[in-house]
């Protein structure tokens, strides 16, 4: 029996053999054509578990012939990070030059061993590329991640995961010799969450399972030899991304009940309580908005919380700021003000700022009347005053409309106080 994996058996080598992605490695495209240069920058591939994070770094090093180096950040520290860079110094022109290297899961890393890597990456005595599953603005320290360049890896498409079940069946050196018929695959699919790694792990386990002579593969058969497909909460598969939306829409719905028991999925199952304590950041002003706005604050201290104390005792803070945020009045007046604003930038590019609104430190602004007719609101009645904040060609224009809820309804009543019927309030 091969002990080798069927994933690590099919793990493709070369930049025309690799699938999926074309969006960074197709014809034309900017990682492709870094790599056909031969030259790429330090670089972070942010994606979901088993898109091909790992594979494209080993290919990229293979296609460059470069040094490469692996760490993965659940098992190193700064002391091995340190004697791989030792290591490529001390080669030099001997063959150390250019070195690649890869760390898996480098938002695991803290911020002292992230910060062990700068000097080498600055000066070039490494390429850098980090693999991670969370968002590298939150999980990569600036000083790293102004260094690098990001590049986002999306979720295998069915058709992707049909073809690389077909390949497996065909090419393998050892399932190719076997009579398999691929009659469905969605089931297969589904319990992989799309996670090109796991679909192989589970297409090899049903395989083994089915004993000697023809198989047909179907959703039956699948789902007969699977015995653990009612997984409570995985967090590197597509649960991870099921059970986060159906917590922000439970609580975006003002159902605590329903919040509390995804809450608990997720710790059941393991989950970051920074990655949770992170969406009810995002929810409190994407949902609750100016209709609460003490929601942020306590979503705030509810993050910075959970920083200091760690689960156990985490559940119980997380808890207490669902079921506020779930209680709380909602508004996404905020949410929807912002998205229309980039909206109308986008339509109207750079339009000139008013010359009264322009700031004047020097004696040739003041001559070309930069700032000429400002007014300024705290010496007038009620600091408020009456003039134009907008280019010219887009004056009146509304982007915030308060939601129907006491705190907003107090700002659109002021809003029409001030500004009369300039903007329709």
């Amino acid at each position: 029996m091969n002990k080798i994996p069927l994933a690590e058996r099919l793990r493709p080598t070369s930049l025309d053999t690799y699938m999926g992605q074309e969006q960074l490695i197709g014809e034309g495209a900017s990682l492709r054509k870094a790599i056909d240069s031969g030259f790429i920058p330090s670089l972070i591939l942010w994606g979901p578990p088993g898109v091909g994070k790992t594979t494209l770094a080993n290919i990229i090093a293979n296609e460059l012939k470069r040094p490469f180096y692996t760490l993965s950040a659940i098992n190193s520290g700064v002391k091995d990070i340190r004697d791989i860079i030792n290591k490529v110094k001390n080669q030099g022109m001997f063959g150390g030059s250019n070195a690649i290297m890869f760390i898996d899961e480098i938002h695991r890393f803290s911020k002292s061993q992230q910060d062990s890597l700068l000097g080498a990456v600055e000066k070039g005595i490494i390429t850098l590329i980090g693999a991670t599953t969370e968002n590298p603005s939150f999980e990569v320290i600036p000083a790293l991640l102004s260094r690098s360049q990001v590049y986002v890896l999306e979720h295998f498409s069915k058709q992707n995961l049909d073809d690389l079940i077909k390949k497996a069946v065909a090419d393998d050196v050892f399932l190719s010799k076997k009579d398999i018929e691929v009659i469905e695959t969605d089931a297969l699919i589904g319990l992989s969450g799309g996670d090109a790694r796991k679909l192989l792990n589970l297409l090899e386990l049903v395989i083994n399972s089915a004993g000697e002579g023809k198989i047909k593969m179907d959703n039956e058969l699948v789902s007969s030899l699977i015995k653990n497909k009612t997984i409570l909460y995985d967090k590197s598969g597509e649960q991870h991304y099921d059970v986060i939306s159906a917590f922000i829409k439970s609580i975006r719905g003002s159902d605590p009940n329903a919040a509390l028991y995804y809450l608990a999925r997720m710790i059941e199952g393991g989950e970051d309580a920074k990655f949770i304590a992170r969406r009810l950041l995002i929810l409190s002003s994407e949902d609750i908005g100016n209709a609460n706005p003490t929601a942020l604050i306590m979503a705030n201290n509810c993050f910075q919380a959970v920083n200091i104390i760690g689960f156990p005792e985490s559940r119980i803070i997380l808890s207490q700021c669902v079921t506020y945020l779930a209680c709380s009045a909602k508004s996404n007046a905020s949410y929807v003000a912002i998205s229309a604003a980039q909206q109308l930038v986008k339509e109207t590019g750079n339009l000139p700022i008013p010359l009264h609104l322009r700031n004047a430190p020097t004696k040739l602004m003041k001559e070309l009347n930069y700032g000429v007719n400002y007014k300024y609101a705290h010496n007038h009645e009620g600091n408020f005053v009456n003039q134009e904040f907008f280019p010219e060609e887009i004056s009146g224009t509304k982007l915030f409309d308060p939601s129907n809820n006491t705190r907003e309804n107090e700002m659109r009543k002021n809003l029409r106080a001030t500004w009369k019927e300039r903007y329709g309030y």
